[in-house]
C-alpha cells in the first residue's frame, strides 16, 4: 500500500467504522496507566460525546504546562486537547491536528462549548485539519511549540521517521515530547503491516522498540526515557490469529530537544526538587527511574542534569555542579532493561 492509501485506510477506520471506543477489539488504543489522581476531575468537565470517541493509550499529559503552547498529534475529538486546555490555562494556547474530518467536526463542535465551562474569555484551542508527517503545511512553524503531545497515533503514519522529524523541527530548544503510543518486541511482517484491522487496532503500524530508538538517534535524539510501561492484550480470536506472535506494549515517553549524550555519563552532579509543581509537593517523576523527593538530593547523570536544567522544570530543582570533572559512566540501570537493552539509552 502507498503512503496515501494507508492514510485513507485510518482515515475510514476511524471516521466511519468505529463510532465509539466500544467498537475496538484490542485494548491497544485505550489501555495503560489510569489517569493520576489530580487530573480525573477535570474529566467531569468533558462533553460526553467528545469521550464517547476517544482512542488514546495513555495520558501523555506532563505537568508544570502553565502558560505553554503544546501541539497535539492526532488530536481526534480532542479529548486531551480540553485536557490540556485547562492544563495551561487561559495564557497557554494548544492546536489540536488530526487528518480525519469527522473527528475534528466533533472536536470543533464543542470547542466553545469548553471553554465557557471552564470560564475562559474565548477558546484558547485551535483544530488543524492535516498531516503529521507534513506540520509546515498546517501553518506550524520552525521553534513554536513547547510541548508536543500524542495518543496512540505515530503508529498509524506510514512515515514514522518523518513525523518524529516533524515534532524537533517545531520544538523550541529545550521543548519536550511526550506521547504514548504502542510498540511491538520485533519488526512486524510486511503483509501484516497495511492489513486494515491491524492497522486501525494500532497494531500492524506499531514499530519495534529498537527501531523507535535508532530513529530517534539518527534524528538526535539519543536519550528517551519511559515513564510507564503496559502490556496490550489481544481480546478478539480474528486479530490474535493474525498476529498473536508479536508481543506489544503501550509506553509513554519523554524525550527533549537538546543536545544529549548517547550514554549517561557521571559528572558528580546533583539534583534537589523543590516541591514547586502544582499536585505534585512531595515528589517528582522525570521518568519510570528518576523519583525525585522534595528536599532530598539525588545523584544524576550528565544527561538527566540538563534535562532538568534546560527546560521548565529548572524553576522547581535546585542544580547542584558542572561538567569540568568526569567519572565514568553512571553507575545504575533502569528498571525496563528487557526493553532498552544494553543500547544505553535511559541508562542512568
Amino acid at each position: 500500500m502507498s503512503n496515501t492509501a494507508i492514510n485513507e485506510s485510518v482515515q475510514n477506520y476511524y471516521g466511519q467504522v468505529l463510532k465509539s471506543s466500544e467498537d475496538l477489539k484490542t485494548s491497544a488504543c485505550c489501555t495503560l496507566d489510569a489517569m493520576p489522581l489530580y487530573l480525573r476531575p477535570l474529566l467531569a468537565d468533558l462533553h460526553p460525546e467528545v469521550i464517547a470517541r476517544y482512542y488514546g493509550c495513555g495520558t501523555p499529559l506532563p505537568p508544570a504546562l502553565e502558560g505553554c503552547t503544546v501541539l497535539d498529534l492526532g488530536c481526534g475529538t480532542g479529548r486531551d486537547c480540553f485536557l490540556l486546555s485547562r492544563l495551561v490555562g487561559e495564557s497557554g494556547k494548544v492546536i489540536g491536528i488530526d487528518m480525519t474530518e469527522e473527528q475534528l467536526a466533533i472536536a470543533n463542535k464543542y470547542r466553545d462549548w469548553h471553554a465557557e465551562r471552564y470560564g475562559y474569555e474565548q477558546s484558547n484551542v485551535e483544530f488543524k485539519q492535516g498531516y503529521i508527517e507534513d506540520l509546515a503545511t498546517a501553518g506550524i512553524a520552525d521553534n513554536s511549540i513547547d510541548i508536543v503531545v500524542s495518543n496512540c497515533v505515530i503508529n498509524l503514519s506510514p512515515d514514522k521517521k518523518q513525523v518524529l522529524s516533524e515534532i524537533l523541527r517545531v520544538l523550541k530548544p529545550g521543548g519536550e515530547i511526550y506521547f504514548s503510543d504502542v510498540y511491538a518486541d520485533r519488526r512486524i511482517p510486511k503483509t501484516l503491516k497495511t492489513e486494515p484491522l491491524l492497522l486501525g487496532e494500532c497494531l500492524g503500524g506499531a514499530l519495534y522498540w529498537e527501531d523507535f530508538r535508532r530513529i530517534m538517534q539518527a534524528l538526535g535524539c539519543p536519550d528517551v526515557r519511559m515513564i510507564k510501561h503496559s502490556p496490550i492484550a489481544l481480546e478478539d480470536p480474528e486479530v490474535e490469529a493474525k498476529i498473536g506472535m508479536v508481543e506489544f506494549q503501550s509506553i509513554t515517553i519523554r524525550a527533549f530537544k537538546i543536545p544529549l549524550e548517547d550514554r549517561c555519563e557521571d559528572f558528580g552532579q546533583l539534583a534537589i526538587y523543590k516541591g514547586t509543581i502544582s499536585d505534585q509537593p512531595h515528589a517528582f517523576d522525570l521518568d519510570d527511574h528518576h523519583h525525585f523527593e522534595t528536599a532530598k538530593p539525588l545523584r544524576v547523570c550528565g544527561n538527566t542534569f540538563d534535562m532538568l536544567a534546560s527546560g521548565r522544570f529548572a524553576q522547581h530543582f535546585e542544580l547542584l555542579g558542572d561538567k569540568s570533572t568526569h567519572f565514568g559512566l553512571f553507575d545504575c540501570a533502569p528498571p525496563n532493561a528487557s526493553l532498552s537493552l544494553e543500547s544505553g539509552i535511559a541508562c542512568c
